[in-house]
């Protein structure tokens, strides 16, 4: 129990600091550019244009809102971390040990994998309607709207507006990505900690610990896009909230940004 509260704060201190952050990356995600590129030029000279960058897209956030803007949907995404760790933890605790295997092994690998996969989308669907709230109370930026403006208040706008199934918009491809991260890092790590680092070497816990991180970046860079699309599906509202069939309610009207068309 000692351990779970430890996490639960350390993740919370984590996600107040990478808050703005997370805000800026979700709003270039879904196509908000506010400000004018500038003219600059690349490694090879030639000129191009040079989108606004962290730290000038913080400013103009500043500027509208004050330094308080740069924490919307701050308050859903605490909930999600405090509650994803609590059922992340005990999913671990309920699974208890696997089947024997020699640790380092291939079948261990795969048990742990497996374990770990469970407690991860457990975990993910049980707080996926906080994400939704989270990417709501960020994206209403660009249009300048306060619809979200509270956990209880937000949970009661999307069941009005869309229903239980709104909660989980984007749902589907956000566990498609977290399970193919998962196993592509662990697979490979564990190909790369078998067959090309020698036990016999000098600081081995390092480099295979060195590998596992490296691993996780190659396999998070892999499963990017789906994380792109669940942010998006989840972010507009009204979009459909399946990967595979997206329909729209009939006899609503939608705002289309012409220019992307003609």
């Amino acid at each position: 129990m000692a351990d779970t509260c430890g996490q639960v704060l350390l993740g919370s201190g984590l996600t107040v600091l990478s808050h703005p952050l997370m805000y800026i990356k979700v709003l270039v995600q879904v196509g908000h550019e506010p400000l004018r590129p500038s003219i600059g030029r690349n490694l090879f000279g030639r000129q191009v244009y040079q989108l606004p960058g962290l730290f000038a897209y913080a400013k103009h956030i500043i500027k509208i809102d004050g330094k308080a803007g740069l924490f919307n949907g701050l308050a859903p995404r605490l909930c999600a971390g405090t509650i994803g760790t609590l059922v992340h933890s005990r999913i671990l605790q309920v699974s208890g040990t696997s089947q024997k295997a020699e640790e380092g092994s291939l079948q261990h690998v795969v048990n742990e994998t497996t374990k770990e996969m469970i407690a991860r989308s457990c975990a993910t669907i049980v707080t996926h309607p906080f994400h939704v709230i989270t990417l709501r109370c960020m994206v209403q930026f660009i249009g300048r709207e306060t619809k979200y403006s509270g956990v209880f208040d937000s949970i009661v706008t999307v069941y009005k507006n869309e229903g239980v199934l709104g909660f989980f918009a984007g749902l589907i491809p956000r566990l498609l990505g977290d399970v193919l991260s998962l196993w592509i890092c662990n697979m490979l790590a564990h190909l790369i900690n078998t067959y090309a680092i020698d036990d016999s070497m000098s600081h081995t816990g390092e480099i295979k610990n060195c590998s596992q991180a490296v691993t996780g970046f190659f396999a998070s860079m892999l499963t990017y896009p789906f994380v792109l699309v669940s942010n998006l599906m989840a972010g507009n509202m009204s979009r459909g909230n399946s990967l595979f069939f997206r329909k729209l309610p009939v006899g609503k009207t939608y705002a289309i940004d012409q220019k992307r068309f003609f």
